[in-house]
C-alpha cells in the first residue's frame, strides 16, 4: 500500500515536472518567435519602411512647394499653356537640386533592402518609382550636356508612393507596438 502510494507520488510529480517543463518550453518558444518577428519588424521600420516614408513625405512637401511658388494651379506642363524659359529653369533646378537626389536616395533605399518587403513581390508603387528615377536619368545627362530638348521622365513619379509608404509604415509601427506588449506581459 506504502508503495503503490509513493509510486502514485512519484508519478504525479514527474508528470507535473514534465508539464511544467513543456509549458515552459512552450512558452520560452513563444517570446522566442516574438522577439525574431519584433527584430524583423524593427529592421522594416528602420531600413526600408521608415526613410521610404520620411523621403516621401519631404518629396510630397518640396513639391507642394514647389507649385506654390511656381504655376501654381493645374499641370506643369500643361500644352495648352505650357511653361515659359524662366520657368522651365526653375523646374531643371528643382529636378536637379531637390527632386532628383529625394527620389535616388528612395531608390536606393527600395533597391538595398527589397528583402524587407511586406508583400513577396515589390509593390506596384514601388517599382513605378524605380522606373520613374531610371528614365530620369538620361534627362539630367542631357542637361548637364546643355540640351534642354528633353524635360520629364517617360515614367511619372507614382501619385500614390506617399500613401503606400504612409499605410506601410503605420502598419508595422502598430505590429511593433503589439509586439512589445504581448513582449513585456511574458518576461
Amino acid at each position: 500500500m506504502i508503495r503503490s502510494l509513493l509510486s502514485s507520488q512519484l508519478f504525479t510529480a514527474f508528470l507535473l515536472a514534465f508539464f511544467g517543463y513543456l509549458a515552459k518550453y512552450y512558452n520560452d518558444l513563444k517570446i522566442a518567435q516574438r522577439k525574431d518577428r519584433l527584430e524583423r519588424v524593427n529592421q522594416q521600420l528602420r531600413l526600408l519602411y521608415g526613410p521610404l516614408y520620411a523621403a516621401a513625405q519631404a518629396a510630397n512637401r518640396a513639391w507642394v512647394r514647389f507649385r506654390q511658388t511656381c504655376r501654381a494651379g493645374g499641370a506643369f506642363f500643361d500644352p495648352a499653356s505650357p511653361p515659359n524659359e524662366e520657368e522651365l529653369d526653375a523646374w531643371r533646378l528643382w529636378m536637379s537640386e531637390v527632386f532628383m537626389p529625394l527620389n535616388l536616395r528612395m531608390e536606393k533605399i527600395i533597391v538595398e533592402n527589397a528583402d524587407l518587403f511586406l508583400d513577396d513581390e515589390m509593390a506596384s508603387p514601388l517599382l513605378v518609382l524605380c522606373a520613374h528615377v531610371a528614365a530620369y536619368k538620361p534627362v539630367l545627362k542631357k542637361w548637364g550636356q546643355g540640351d534642354f530638348s528633353e524635360n520629364t521622365s517617360k515614367v511619372n513619379f507614382p501619385p500614390d508612393l506617399l500613401d503606400y509608404a504612409e499605410a506601410c509604415f503605420k502598419r508595422l509601427k502598430q505590429e511593433q507596438a503589439a509586439l512589445l506588449g504581448k513582449l513585456k506581459q511574458l518576461n
